[in-house]
């Protein structure tokens, strides 16, 4: 499948890269300091910040994969964002001011503070290559999108992306990475409401009322409520949701550096409001596409090709030819800017993270900030080109995104159930959360490759759906830790 852009839409596509860069430029003068190149002096309006949190959860893989889900399956991934409301509640009455009361830059520094510093030193590894792998998925699937409309090799693709990003995101630091990620926004948003637009007056026209289609198709349910752990029911989907939202708001240095680059407490928790009542209404429209792409081609006239064989296929299809001249370059941009905004602060959340739990902690603590702003931009491109270079390899992978949940469940699992032993105050020893780690490490390994087994190893097979392996191994990792707890008080209380 592969079409070609025009002139015009070719020419948006390139100022949109001039734009990101010329950002990056124009705000380099202002990161003087670490902690301007690290939370923007703390002076991000809280509704910039919101946006910047909003974007971190979109990516190519929002763009093209929910709407793809919704129309191979149903609404299930509203339920992810639904469950992001209570969590966002519990983060900001009880995390937020806790974050903000130390001045925290980097998040993994509380671990060493409540359990130890090799909680600390675990947690910042897993997060800093959980976000090599990040950026190389959706540097990989971005640019395999854009492949599809330029005669410009892949390779070629990925490594132009990575640059781009890398410009702005050295040059300008949190303060580019939160306003490029506003543009960003303001760029997805509109270009979703577009098609929104463009699609409604297609199903809902007379005498045809496509839409009917979709809800003959059930494709507006939230999924099965049968009480199993095997596929994408509604259980499973909260237990997800419940799970990754906490992770993301309290866990994730991509989350937490945002809303800590805003002025006080009360802005922190407003942005991070703003960025749940934009998130739930934003999903409702990525799966709303979704589906009135599936009532637009059960039309005779608008029937797919046999060339489209999955759903994540078909919004780059609608977008390739039902989108006028213009309007196609700017719905690729806003892909590409959903793709980049996640790309900027993957890497500078992680020339921060080694910066704050590596540079400062063994090697320099209290450097000047010539060297300080030195290792940062060194860290921002080497991790760069590390993610660059992972994205070249993923071109001849079987399946990318089986690729990202591995490198999510082993890089992510342990952090969340690290994160909770500190928040509940749960004491072990330093052994002891060792082996919890390991515990939860064996459960995701097995979780992640048992499948499939032969007949004669069927026992030892796991069947839950693999979007629950990390609250899997959350659980497994606080359980076990539990078990210390309760094996130190016998300890204590035996004459």
């Amino acid at each position: 499948m592969e079409f070609h852009l025009g002139t015009i839409d070719t020419s948006i596509l390139i100022i949109y890269g001039v734009v990101l860069i010329g950002m990056g430029v124009y705000f380099i003068r202002k990161n003087k300091t670490s902690e301007q190149f690290m939370v923007a002096g703390r002076s991000i309006p809280a509704w910039a910040a919101g946006l910047a949190v909003m974007s971190a959860y979109t990516s190519s893989i929002s763009y093209i994969a929910v709407p793809g889900k919704a129309f191979d399956s149903n609404w299930h991934p509203l339920i992810f964002a639904l469950t992001a409301l209570p969590v966002a509640w519990f983060v900001t009455k009880y995390v937020v001011p806790y974050y903000r009361k130390k001045n925290i830059i980097s998040v993994y520094g509380y671990l060493e503070e409540k359990i130890g510093g090799w909680a600390r030193i675990y947690a910042s590894i897993s997060f800093v290559l959980f976000m090599i792998g990040r950026t190389a998925v959706i540097l990989y699937l971005s640019s395999l999108l854009l492949s599809s409309f330029v005669t410009i090799d892949i390779r070629i693709l990925i490594v132009m992306i990575g640059i781009i990003t890398i410009i702005y995101t050295l040059m300008g630091g949190m303060e580019a990475v939160i306003w490029t990620d506003v543009v960003q926004s303001v760029i997805m948003i509109g270009g979703i409401l577009f098609i929104g637009f463009i699609l409604t007056k297609d199903v809902f026209a007379k005498p045809d009322f496509l839409i009917q289609n979709a809800f003959d198709a059930n494709k507006f349910s939230l999924g099965e409520s049968t009480l199993s752990l095997k596929s994408r029911t509604i259980w499973v989907m909260i237990i997800y949701g419940v799970t990754e939202n906490i992770r993301n708001l309290i866990a994730d240095q991509n989350y937490t550096q945002k809303y800590c680059s805003v002025p006080d407490e009360k802005q922190a928790k407003k942005s991070v409001w703003i960025a749940m009542l934009i998130y739930l209404p934003l999903t409702a429209l990525f799966l709303y596409i979704g589906t009135s792409l599936f009532a637009f081609y059960s039309g005779s006239e608008n029937a797919l090709g046999e060339a489209i064989t999955k759903g994540d296929q078909v919004f780059p299809h609608f977008i390739a030819t039902q989108l006028p001249v213009g309007m196609k370059g700017l719905i690729i941009a806003a892909i590409l800017a959903a793709s980049m905004s996640t790309i900027d602060s993957a890497l500078n959340c992680s020339a921060t993270v080694l910066f704050i739990d590596y540079y400062k902690k063994y090697f320099r603590s209290e450097p000047s900030e010539k060297s300080s702003i030195l290792f940062l931009r060194l860290t921002t491109v080497v991790w760069g080109v590390a993610g660059i270079a992972f994205a070249l390899l993923l071109i001849n992978a079987k399946s990318a995104l089986d690729i990202w949940w591995i490198i999510a469940g082993i890089f992510g699992g342990g952090i969340l159930g690290l994160f909770l032993l500190s928040i509940f105050n749960i004491k072990i020893r330093q052994s002891q959360g060792i082996i919890s780690v390991i515990f939860s490490l064996i459960i995701i390994i097995w979780a992640s490759f048992a499948r499939d087994l032969p007949d004669n190893l069927a026992w030892l097979e796991c069947s839950i759906d693999p979007i629950i392996i990390g609250a899997f191994s959350t659980l497994g990792l606080v359980l076990m830790a539990l078990l210390f707890v309760i094996v130190n008080r016998r300890v204590l209380k035996s004459p």
